[in-house]
Parts: structure tokens; C-alpha cells; sequence
């Protein structure tokens, strides 16, 4: 329930709205109430005439049979029947057609709860830290923002309606019920407490099998998603079979899980129903020996609309039981929203931070120690960049040289130690700031589902100049072949960039990152997926692209790097070597080994 509350909180800012749905609910609910007892004056007109109230009776249902009463005897029964059916169908009007105001205000105000979810979630998964995507399973987070946000669309916020205004109908038909009858809706109560019993019993059970149900659909999508991205290589291995079996397994666990829980949600509305009957049939027992020994001021037509009023009741009853099994079941979906929505983000800017708009002198690492958790990646790196010079950082995989170089745009938080740009440390300045300055160009082309010329000027908000898109894509070396497509940079270039060959899409983020015109430039791998000819162009393009930029260079192919002002070597997260290309191989160390294993 927590967690509920902390669902409805979206809907603080609509307070007034919401005070119109009740309103209106409660007219709906008033008039439905108002034309069930009416039957008792209707029945009087057509069965009996005229008929003796109580003299201490002042009830709504007594008041109506007297005005009936005197209709009766000053003009006809004739008459009196036509004004009691004119005001049934007045009131059903006015019912309905409150009914439908109050869903006309509540439906946006529940699917603006909704898209302010999703809104929360995926503003929640930009700000977070890229630690977290690896080591969290994409399949499962596209899960909780698709089918948990969709469950809870479905489980909760659809049963806002009844959860509202199935109280309101319950509590004003008792109060009508006491008014005609005190002694029997006080027998009748005896038995709603055991009624709720029964049902809360039953939708507590729903929330373990609904909260496994959502996890493995996280795992599902994991699959089909591992499965798709790699079918290459699932083919080319024949893993087929394994893969299907894989996905049948978490399928026919998903399966085994629904039945579960619809088969106890869907034991909610029989259960309410068939008490509801009992309890009739009790009424009915009981309010029939009252009336035969004179212990109650009834009359019959009285007694037919109070079981009436009772039958009413029991739609209302079940919806809300029905409603109680689904907010059970959509609270496992909402509790692992809202642990994403908690995830505690390391990556936090301060009140205070400030803006930087030029990088005039130099980026210094100063003792950098770095772990993931308790496995130290960088131990005591200190390094300096001066402006406008080349820095490459070579070593074997796993030595810690993306991981330095991801430190410096804060994608991580070193644990001690201190980076600082022109003697401020990053800490203390504005991240969007800091990121501003860098452009990156990785070793995968990360592209996204747009045209060219949207791929090229991602993240400006400025006005975007045709002309300078096109200068970009010249000095990228990707403007001839842009201009072969039908739509040149109006051109879509599919999931990830699919339409465009490996070259074609390097050559496209390396233009992206012209475009930005950053001051410091990370380049990690850019070229190692490449063949040699694509590897050229590409090459080209760098070069270009590094002309006048602070760069930091990640390669593998060290003759990509031997040029550069200074090579780091990195060795098990450490400084191994640094140095000149020429002063590293006179020194025969490690980098000189590196050389040698890849010329061999």
C-alpha cells in the first residue's frame, strides 16, 4: 500500500479535478440509489392504492409513498403511476449521465498518471550512471518500462473508478436500507466482516506468483533480445534448438504463473456473488419472519425494495472485490517500478556546481584509484594532458584504458583521487557543462533510428545549419556517399544504422563529432572493427577530425598511435610505460613487445 500511495501522489496536482469526479460519482451513485426507491411508491400505486405509513416513519422511501398517497386521492392511481415512472426515468438520466462526467474527468487524469510514469522511468534511466546497464540485464529494465508500467495500467489505475465509487454506492444504499429497516441491515451486517475475510484472503495470495510472472518476462525479453542481436551467430553454430529451449523454458513458466493467478482473480467475482445470494436468501428468511410475527413496521412493497436496495449492492461488492485482486496483482509490477525509480545514482552534481565553456590548458589525473565494488581496476594512475596535444592509452583488454578514459566525462566517479580541468575539479562543475566540452567516437558506431542529418547533429539545441552538416560529413569522409542516397541526408538509416555498412556508419559518428566541435576528443577503438580499406577512410577522417583537439586515443592498433605526443601503457590497471613511440621501442619494455606481437 506504500507503494499505492506513492502512485496516487502523482495525482496531488489535479486536486480539484478529482474533487469533481467525487462530486459527480456521488450524484451517479445518489440518483442510481434514488431509483431503486422509488419501487416502493410504484409498487404502492399499482398493487395497493393508498397505503398506511407509520406515523414516526420520516424516510426518504415514507416521505415519497405519502406524495403518492395524496396523488392517489386527489387526482387518480393512473396519475400517480405516470409521475412515479417520469421521476424513474428523470433520475436514470441524471444517474447516467453523471456517470459519464465522472469518467470523463477521471480517464485523463489516470492516463496522465501513466505517462508520467514512463516519463519518470526513462528520465530515471538517462540519469543513471553506465555502471548500472552493465550490470543490470537490459531485457529486464525493457520489461519493468513496458509490461510492468502496461500491468499496472491494467491493475491499478483501471480500478480507480471502482475503488472510488463502488464505496459510495455501498455506504449510501446501508444508510437508505437502515432508514427502511434499522433491525434487519443490522442482522445483515453480521455477515460483510466475514465476507472481506474471505476475499482478503484470496487477493493476498495473488502478489508472490504476480511479482515471478512479471521477473520472468524481464528474463524473456532478455532472451529474445540476446537472441535476435546475435542470430549470426546463433545460426552459424546451429544453436537454434538450444536458444527455442531456452525461451520455452521461461515460457512455459510464464504460462504455469497466469493460470495461478487468474485462476484466483478470476475466483473473486464468483465468490462475492454466491455470498451475496446466501445473504438474500438469509434476508429474506429473516426479514419474512419479522413481518409474519409483527415484529417490523414493513410494509410489502417497503420489503421488495429493501431487497432490492440488498441485490444492488452485491455488483458493487464484487467489482470491488475484483478491483481489491487486481490492485494486488499490479502492486508486484508497481514495487519494481518504484525499485527502479530508487535506485540510488552515484553520479550526483552539486548545488553549487559551476559552468565551463572553454578548455584553455590542461586535463590532470592526480592519484586515480577506480573499483567495481571491491576489485580495484586503477591503481594510482596520475597523468596530465596539455592542450592541444595527443595522449594514446595502449595495453592489453581488461588494463583499465577505457575505464580511465571514461572517467573524465564523469560516466564513472573516481574513488579517490581528484581529475581536474584547468585546475577545477570536474566534481565541482556542471556534468551537461563538462560533457560539452568532449566529443567521443567509440569502437561501435552507435547510431540510432533517423535520418543522416538528425544521426549528425544529435544532442545540438541550437538551429541546425545544412551548411555545417555538410562540412562535417566532407571532413568525415562520408559526404560522397551520403550524396549517392536517394534522400542524401534526409536518408533513414534503420535500427542502429542498419541500412549503412560498418565504414559508413564509423564515418557518420566521426562526422557527429565534428559537428560538436569539442575542445577534447576521446576516441576509443574507433577503428579496430574495421577492414583495412574502411579503416583508411576512417583513418583519414581522424586525423582531420584531431587537427588543433586535446585527444585521448584508446587503440589497439598501435601504428594507429605511434604519432601521438605520448603513449600510456596500461598493465593490470596500472602506469606499465609512457613515453614517445621512439622512446619506448629503444626501451624494449612492454610496449616494445606489444609492436613486435603485432607485426609478427
Amino acid at each position: 500500500m506504500k507503494n499505492i500511495r506513492k502512485l496516487l501522489a502523482y495525482l496531488t496536482p489535479y486536486r480539484s479535478k478529482i474533487a469533481g469526479y467525487f462530486i459527480s460519482s456521488l450524484l451517479g451513485v445518489f440518483f442510481s440509489i434514488f431509483t431503486f426507491a422509488m419501487l416502493t411508491p410504484v409498487l404502492q400505486v399499482i398493487f395497493v392504492g393508498v397505503e398506511t405509513i407509520p406515523a414516526n416513519s420520516n424516510s426518504f422511501v415514507a416521505q415519497m409513498t405519502q406524495t403518492m398517497n395524496k396523488i392517489v386521492l386527489e387526482q387518480s392511481r393512473e396519475r400517480a403511476l405516470l409521475a412515479a415512472v417520469g421521476i424513474v426515468i428523470i433520475a436514470t438520466i441524471l444517474k447516467n449521465a453523471f456517470v459519464y462526467l465522472s469518467l470523463r474527468i477521471l480517464n485523463p487524469l489516470r492516463n496522465n498518471v501513466i505517462r508520467a510514469i514512463r516519463t519518470d522511468m526513462f528520465s530515471k534511466a538517462l540519469v543513471l550512471p553506465i555502471s548500472y546497464f552493465n550490470e543490470e540485464r537490459k531485457g529486464d529494465l525493457m520489461s519493468r518500462m513496458t509490461n510492468d508500467v502496461q500491468e499496472v495500467e491494467n491493475s491499478i489505475m483501471s480500478v480507480i473508478e471502482t475503488v472510488i465509487r463502488e464505496p459510495l454506492a455501498i455506504l449510501l444504499t446501508l444508510a437508505t436500507m437502515i432508514a427502511i429497516s434499522p433491525e434487519l441491515t443490522l442482522f445483515l451486517l453480521l455477515f460483510l466482516p466475514l465476507a472481506g475475510f474471505l476475499i482478503g484472503r484470496v487477493g493476498k495470495s495473488l502478489k508472490k506468483p504476480s511479482n515471478a510472472a512479471q521477473e520472468q518476462l524481464g528474463d524473456m525479453m532478455s532472451n529474445v533480445d540476446e537472441t535476435l542481436s546475435g542470430i549470426r551467430i546463433v545460426k552459424g553454430f546451429n544453436a537454434e534448438h538450444q536458444q527455442l529451449h531456452k525461451f520455452n523454458t521461461i515460457n512455459d513458466t510464464i504460462f504455469r504463473l497466469k493460470n495461478k493467478i487468474s485462476a484466483r482473480r478470476d475466483a473473486g467475482s464468483p465468490m462475492s456473488e454466491t455470498l451475496g445470494v446466501i445473504v438474500v436468501g438469509i434476508i429474506l428468511l429473516y426479514g419474512g419472519f419479522l413481518i409474519f410475527n409483527g415484529q417490523s413496521a414493513m410494509t410489502g412493497a417497503a420489503f421488495i425494495a429493501y431487497i432490492a436496495l440488498f441485490y444492488s449492492i452485491i455488483n458493487p461488492l464484487k467489482n470491488l472485490s475484483s478491483a481489491f485482486y487486481n490492485i494486488s496483482k499490479g502492486s508486484a509490477a508497481l514495487d519494481r517500478i518504484q525499485d527502479f525509480l530508487a535506485v540510488d545514482n552515484p553520479i550526483r552534481e552539486k548545488s553549487d556546481a559551476r559552468e565551463i565553456e572553454t578548455f584553455r590548458d590542461r586535463i590532470e589525473l592526480r592519484n586515480i584509484v577506480f573499483k567495481y565494488g571491491d576489485k580495484v581496476i586503477l591503481d594510482n594512475i596520475s597523468l596530465t594532458i596539455p592542450k592541444g596535444k595527443t595522449v594514446a592509452l595502449v595495453g592489453a583488454s581488461g588494463s583499465g584504458k577505457s575505464t580511465l578514459a571514461d572517467l573524465i566525462p564523469r560516466f564513472h566517479d573516481v574513488y579517490s583521487g581528484e581529475i581536474l580541468i584547468d585546475g577545477i575539479n570536474i566534481k565541482d562543475l556542471k556534468i551537461r557543462s563538462l560533457r560539452s566540452l568532449m566529443g567521443i567516437v567509440t569502437q561501435e558506431a552507435i547510431l540510432f533510428n533517423d535520418t543522416i542529418s538528425n544521426n549528425i547533429v544529435l544532442g545540438t539545441t541550437q538551429t541546425v545549419d545544412p551548411e555545417q552538416v555538410a562540412h562535417a560529413a566532407r571532413i568525415a569522409n562520408a559526404y560522397d556517399y551520403i550524396m549517392k542516397k536517394e534522400q542524401a541526408f534526409d536518408t533513414n538509416i534503420g535500427e542502429r544504422g542498419g541500412k549503412l555498412s560498418g565504414g559508413e556508419r564509423q564515418r557518420l559518428t566521426i562526422a557527429r563529432a565534428v559537428y560538436k566541435n569539442p575542445p577534447v576528443l576521446i576516441l576509443d577503438e574507433a577503428t579496430s572493427a574495421l577492414d583495412t580499406a574502411s579503416e583508411r577512410l576512417v583513418q583519414n577522417a581522424i586525423n582531420k577530425l584531431m587537427e588543433n583537439r586535446t585527444s585521448i586515443v584508446i587503440a589497439h592498433r598501435l601504428s594507429t598511435v605511434q604519432h601521438a605526443d605520448e603513449i600510456i601503457v596500461m598493465h593490470e590497471g596500472k602506469i606499465a610505460e609512457r613515453g614517445t613511440h621512439t622512446e619506448l621501442m629503444a626501451r624494449e619494455g612492454l610496449y616494445y613487445n606489444l609492436i613486435q606481437m603485432q607485426q609478427l
